[in-house]
């Protein structure tokens, strides 16, 4: 039985659909996120993914509320930091790009336009080129969010022009309404799609979590878990917090046999710059 490399765990403690009205327990604001990240990072956690809200609870991709997040999860921890550059749709693509100056190790790249529960999520050809110029200006990598496998083609074509270069790192997200379902055959095909040399991470929405999640311990993959992609903990069971989700996936992956990577070594792992 062949030893597989230690398991990243990635938090995203808030999400741009998740409500107060899915669950009370929501962080919003950039103290209420940074305490949930510094409990998922002592659970287990070595990537963070972060989206921001605005006063009222609503997404915004405002800088200053990023600004403000990362320095206070920096305060407490060294978690690797993933920021999102798609904080809701309908977006201004000015403000899609300018995360990239808070010099995060990550940012997500998502690979391509899709249905999106009731609304369509844009992402041209040519707002991706401009993203990944983006993403190298300030040395950050890609973290190349897939939803369904004509992306994965779309991501290639930007490696194709030296836009994202090697190794690649993809996160399949998986369950989204107007994105592919989350069964084991399409994560399957998904990761007989990517170049070999990739590392990959899978999410799996709502109830699918924790599925997604085992076969993606089990296959040598990469997890992600947080309130973003699901509120319950059981059926019928609100989780409390998001390091809940994170402890839930060390006992599990210890259980199959998989050690979990601490932060350098995540960065290790995934070919990111040293600090």
């Amino acid at each position: 039985m062949r030893v597989l490399e230690k398991l990243i765990i990635t938090v995203a403690p808030t999400g741009a659909v998740t409500t107060r009205r899915d669950t009370p327990y929501l962080p919003i604001t950039p103290k209420e996120i940074a305490e949930e990240v510094y409990a998922s990072w002592k659970a287990g956690a070595s990537i963070a993914h972060i989206h921001v809200r605005d006063r009222d609870g609503n997404p915004s991709m405002d800088f200053e509320t990023f600004r403000e997040t990362v320095e206070r999860i920096k305060e407490k921890c060294d978690i690797l930091i993933n920021l999102t550059s798609s904080g809701g749709l309908n977006l201004q693509e000015e403000e899609r790009l300018k995360i990239c100056e808070l010099t995060p190790e990550f940012a997500s790249l998502d690979a391509g336009s899709m249905n999106f529960g009731p609304g369509v999520f844009l992402n041209p050809p040519d707002f991706l080129e401009r993203l990944a110029e983006k993403m190298n200006q300030y040395q950050v990598k890609p973290e190349i969010e897939i939803f369904e496998t004509g992306m994965i083609n779309n991501a290639l074509m930007l490696a194709k022009k030296g836009l994202i270069k090697p190794p690649f790192h993809f996160q399949f997200v998986l369950g989204v309404p107007g994105g592919m379902p989350a069964t084991v055959k399409n994560l399957l095909h998904l990761i007989e799609t990517i170049p070999a040399g990739s590392t990959w991470s899978t999410i799996g929405i709502g109830r699918n979590q924790l599925a997604m999640n085992t076969v993606g311990i089990l296959m040598g993959g990469h997890v992600r878990v947080g309130m973003e992609d699901n509120v319950y903990y059981k059926p019928g069971e609100l989780a409390k917090s998001n390091a809940e989700f994170v402890d839930r996936i060390v006992r599990l992956s210890h259980e199959l046999g998989r050690e979990i990577a601490g932060v350098e070594e995540a960065r290790s792992i995934l070919g990111l710059r040293k600090e």
